[in-house]
Parts: structure tokens; C-alpha cells; sequence
């Protein structure tokens, strides 16, 4: 479950790489977060930890729901452009990703070693890191570099919880508390955005 589970994580990122509408960006982004909450409550359940119950239920309805909606709603406020083009060709795209995943796979290799459990979890952690970093970097627009940012926030998370079998509760409310920042810096790009238009 945990294997499929990640699969999907990786799959909607990938799939969120060719996107060229914004509302569907959003939607990827928000699977991808569905996938990191359900993967933590499986997880979570696994370890009989309640605190990771508890992390996957806010996932889920913090970036699962709640920041596509409000992205969604400041989108339509400001008018923005829903066409988004990538900077990076198409059929570059497809030869940069498995070119990622290898790349990272290679370079995880002395970390995966030292772990017994898990081991290719983190090389699919840092690709997804990698891959989101991608995603920030081929658009011009201020929304897909900010989905490329909470993509960024979800795969270190992703990394959190499958290297260390969960994380304490402490990290968790702080990676929920930068996250409310970014909300703030959101609404603040989205509005200079509309000030130069």
C-alpha cells in the first residue's frame, strides 16, 4: 500500500511537470497532497502512532483542499492568467525527468546503504524534491513557481516521515506554521502580480 501509495506521490508531480492550465496544476497539486496525507495515516496506523493520524487528517485538509481552494479563489479575484506555458520545451521536459530520477537514485546510494527499511523511499523523496525544484524553475507565472514551492515543502515532508518512521509532532505544526506563511506571501505576489498587469 505504501509502495502504491508513494507511486501516485510521484506520478502527479510528474504529470503536474506537463500541465498547461492552472486549475488542472492545481488539481495535480492537490492529488500529490492527498497522497503525502493517506500515506502518512498508512504509515501512521502501521506505527500506532496518533501523532502522524493526526498529521495525514491536517494534510489532507490543509494542502489536500484547503490551499488549492484559496488559490483557486485568488486566481479568480485577480484575473489571472490561466494558460501557463513552460519555459522548457516539451520534449526537453520528457528527457529531464528520468534523467532526475536516475540522478537522484545514483546520488542517494551511500544514504540508502546505511538504511535497512525504506531505502528507496529517500532516493523517491529527493527526485520529488528535484522534480519540484523543475517545476518552479520552467514557468514564468508567480502561481506555478508557488505550486513548485509547496510541491518542494511536500516532498521534504515525503522524506520526513518514510526516513525516520515518523517525525515529531513538534516539526510537523512547523512545517504547518511555514506553510501559513506561505499563504501570506501568496497573496502578496498575486497581488503585485496584478499591479504590473
Amino acid at each position: 500500500m505504501v509502495d502504491f501509495l508513494i507511486g501516485l506521490f510521484l506520478a502527479s508531480l510528474i504529470v503536474a511537470l506537463f500541465t498547461t492550465r492552472l486549475y488542472r496544476l492545481l488539481l495535480w497539486y492537490s492529488m500529490n497532497s492527498l497522497m503525502l496525507g493517506l500515506l502518512a495515516l498508512v504509515i501512521g496506523d502501521s506505527l500506532d502512532d496518533n501523532a502522524m493520524i493526526l498529521t495525514g487528517v491536517m494534510t489532507i485538509l490543509i494542502k489536500a483542499i484547503g490551499i488549492p481552494y484559496i488559490l483557486k479563489n485568488l486566481s479568480q479575484k485577480f484575473h489571472f492568467v490561466r494558460q501557463i506555458t513552460p519555459k522548457i520545451k516539451v520534449q526537453y521536459a520528457i528527457m529531464l525527468v528520468p534523467a532526475i530520477l536516475v540522478f537522484t537514485f545514483y546520488l542517494s546510494e551511500p544514504i540508502t546503504h546505511m538504511m535497512h527499511t525504506h531505502a528507496n523511499y529517500v532516493a523517491i523523496s529527493i527526485s520529488a524534491l528535484f522534480l519540484a525544484l523543475l517545476l518552479m524553475i520552467e514557468h514564468r507565472n508567480v502561481a506555478p513557481k508557488i505550486i513548485g514551492f509547496l510541491s518542494m515543502e511536500n516532498a521534504l515532508f515525503l522524506l520526513g516521515i518514510t526516513a525516520t518512521n515518523g517525525m515529531p509532532m513538534l516539526v510537523e505544526l512547523g512545517i504547518f506554521f511555514d506553510l501559513l506563511m506561505a499563504i501570506v506571501v501568496i497573496n502578496l505576489l498575486f497581488h503585485k502580480e496584478e499591479l504590473q498587469v
